[in-house]
């Protein structure tokens, strides 16, 4: 019987086989393209990031360097007259931000989203017109709304008049008590068409099956959607609810544009967001600008919305997952 010898060299030495040759030069390829987008994130979001924390920790005007402070920036931040006082009446006003975006956007959001999936007259084209003002940029909403809300000839006082409620009419964006409310109201209507959108994909997952049982028990569209529909949308709410989050916290080209870097009137739409600005790059009224004590506030923000965001987003998918 002839047998065969094999040449451990030769062997050794054979070429790869042509999968795995393909996945080599697949991810090498994938490593190529991964380049720019790494780039313009350690350029535009880690080095901003790691420049700003370095910079809490000194005395800082952006015209030259006194010293290192250590915790003093945070402290003054946080503790000390007038600082502490401004950063923590802009810190409620983000927190009223998010709680009524969260009942009125979302809650909004989810009507949108059943009636468009139920399909009722007009869908495709409400689909559009809800989504739109999403994709419009912010400093247009911000300068067509306060052109609306004008209490001379903005369109909000002139359709009370219309419609017989002229003494309603007011002015919005001038008045302690209504201007905050006024920019929450902005805020809704130009973002009330995201949560919709994943409602209305959330709505479209749901077997029909299941829907067909339900009604066989019970007739009420109500208790359909309270038992059933709603329990089945909820995960959905996961993304909406940590962007929000986010984005309450970060508010700042809305009352920027509408208001001014002040907060007017009076400090009552004065957020976070724009003591950053004032703080670091200064104004009128805030002085010479102050990028140390800038810098601590922003950690700050950093810290309270990843700390927050994160931990939020692990409770609710465990939640998902036990249920």
């Amino acid at each position: 019987m002839p047998v065969v010898h094999y040449d451990s060299e030769a062997v050794e030495g054979e070429a790869l086989p042509p999968t795995r040759r393909r996945f080599t030069r697949r991810g090498a390829w994938i490593s190529f393209l991964l380049i720019p987008p790494i780039a313009v994130m350690a350029l535009f979001v880690v080095y901003p990031i790691l420049s700003a924390l370095a910079y809490a920790f000194y005395d800082w005007t952006g015209l030259r360097r006194e010293g290192f402070v250590g915790l003093e920036n945070f402290r003054r931040v946080l503790f000390e007259p007038p600082y502490a006082a401004i950063t923590w009446n802009a810190f409620q006003h983000n927190v009223i931000v998010f709680f009524v975006l969260m009942v009125v956007q979302n809650g909004v959001g989810f009507l949108l989203a059943w009636c468009l999936w139920r399909e009722l007259p007009g869908a495709r084209f409400h689909r559009v017109a809800v989504f739109l003002p999403v994709v419009l940029s912010t400093v247009i909403i911000g300068y067509m709304w306060k052109l609306f809300f004008h209490p001379i000839f903005g369109v909000v006082n002139q359709l009370l008049e219309l419609v017989g409620l002229g003494a309603l009419a007011q002015p919005w964006l001038g008045q302690s008590d209504t201007a905050l409310g006024a920019l929450i109201l902005v805020n809704a209507w130009a973002w009330v068409g995201f949560p919709t959108l994943v409602f209305l994909a959330g709505l479209q997952r749901i077997p029909t099956e299941v829907l067909e049982a339900a009604r066989m028990e019970t007739d009420s569209e109500w208790t359909i959607t309270r038992r059933i529909v709603w329990p089945l949308v909820a995960p959905s709410t996961t993304v909406v609810f940590i962007l929000l989050f986010i984005g309450s916290f970060n508010w700042f080209e809305l009352p920027y544009i509408m208001v001014g870097l002040d907060g007017s009137p009076f400090g009552s739409t004065d957020v976070l967001g724009l003591v950053f600005y004032r703080t670091a790059f200064g104004n009128v009224s805030a002085g010479v600008q102050d990028f140390g004590l800038g810098s601590a506030l922003a950690v700050l923000m950093f810290l309270f919305i990843a700390v927050f965001a994160t931990g939020w987003t692990l409770y609710l998918r465990k939640r998902e997952l036990d249920v």
